[in-house]
């Protein structure tokens, strides 16, 4: 078997060719093709379905467990206080600098190296590697599309980066519009019903109230108004304000219920909720991969951020090298010793 500092170096030169290849999310077919062409060419036999890319290791037994390793190719777009070209990679010491590198090129280039290591082994489980599309944006054609093609999945590890710890629980999402309806009339005179005064002691309301169920690993559940509109001059009493609230639902409250009780609570705005599908996630504490990251000191946490675990109806938990705070920043980077050390974790997990 080849030496696994040889896996790591190669795992550095892929995520090399994909950062060079612009992938945000919707558009990542040129990085799915040089993912694929490279599984290809060592023998995992990849499978694709639009811009997700999958392989499933030899001896393939319904019996068996079936492990899921699951990171993202898509990116988000590079913010404009970059400092470098965010899509030439380069090394400097023991970072790798380039957009996608920490959120989640580690993390998919690692899982990728240990399923090459171990699909040529005799398992007492089946192995499933998916790079999935759409993350960013949690799209529909993103890992939502691929897992019914999917054998069925008992259990999913998501390299998103969590510097190596298990987050074995993760927030959902919901976002929301609300809608302040008034009559619009001229500024100068005592006319119309202003939409913006209409709005506020929903606005306050929203602002003040707190959820009363809290998890130990993720705390309550969270909302923030995030934006609000209204108006089209200084002179016309506004008729419509527009605003948008984000809410982190915990494994207690379920979006459809969280909605349904934010309805009943406002005075005089409407809400819409754009969807209910991106619930937050938990895996038993006392499942076998989980304990076996506890043997190995590994300490596991809650985390605030939604990934593809929320579209997934099995257990998962994200587990990935790199640094969360990395993630959508500026000059993005992973270090090269992650990936080597990622690589050896996995395989001691396994």
């Amino acid at each position: 078997m080849m030496e696994y500092r040889q896996y790591t170096d190669d795992a550095v030169a892929l995520l090399k060719e994909l950062i060079a290849t612009p992938r945000v999310s919707r558009n990542e077919m040129a990085a799915a093709d040089i993912l694929e062409a490279r599984m290809k060419q060592w023998g995992l036999n990849p499978q694709r379905e639009a811009n997700n890319v999958w392989a499933v290791a030899p001896g393939f037994d319904e019996g068996k467990t079936t492990v899921l390793l699951n990171a993202h190719i898509d990116t988000v777009k590079p913010v404009a206080t970059w400092t470098r070209d965010p899509y030439a990679p380069m090394v400097e010491g023991d970072r790798l600098y380039g957009i996608g590198a920490n959120d989640c090129g580690g993390g998919l280039m690692a899982l990728l190296q240990v399923f090459r290591i171990l699909s040529v082994q005799t398992l007492p489980y089946n192995l499933v590697y998916l790079a999935s599309a759409e993350e960013e944006v949690s799209g529909k054609d993103g890992v939502e599309r691929v897992l019914p093609l999917l054998p069925k999945v008992d259990v999913a590890i998501v390299g998103e980066p969590t510097g190596m710890q298990p987050a074995v629980a993760e927030k959902g999402l919901m976002v929301i519009d609300g809608y302040a309806h008034g009559v619009s009339g001229h500024a100068a005179r005592n006319e119309g019903v202003n939409a913006i005064y209409e709005a506020l002691d929903d606005l306050l309301w929203l602002r003040d109230y707190r959820f009363k169920k809290e998890s130990e690993l993720l705390g309550p559940t969270k909302m923030t108004v995030t934006q609000v509109e209204s108006g089209t001059q200084h002179n016309v009493v506004p008729d419509l304000l527009h605003f948008v609230i984000d809410v982190r639902t915990n494994e207690y409250d379920k979006n459809e219920d969280v909605f349904a009780f934010l309805q009943k609570q406002m005075k005089h705005c409407d809400l819409k909720a754009r969807s209910f599908r991106l619930h937050s996630s938990c895996i038993d504490m006392a499942h076998p991969l989980v304990q076996r990251c506890m043997t190995l000191g590994l300490k596991p946490f809650g985390s605030p951020t939604l990934s593809d675990q929320a579209l997934m109806p099995f257990p998962s938990f994200k587990l990935g090298p790199g640094n969360s705070a990395r993630s959508h920043s500026a000059d993005e980077y992973i270090c090269l010793s992650e990936i080597e050390q990622a690589i050896g974790l996995y395989l001691n997990i396994f």
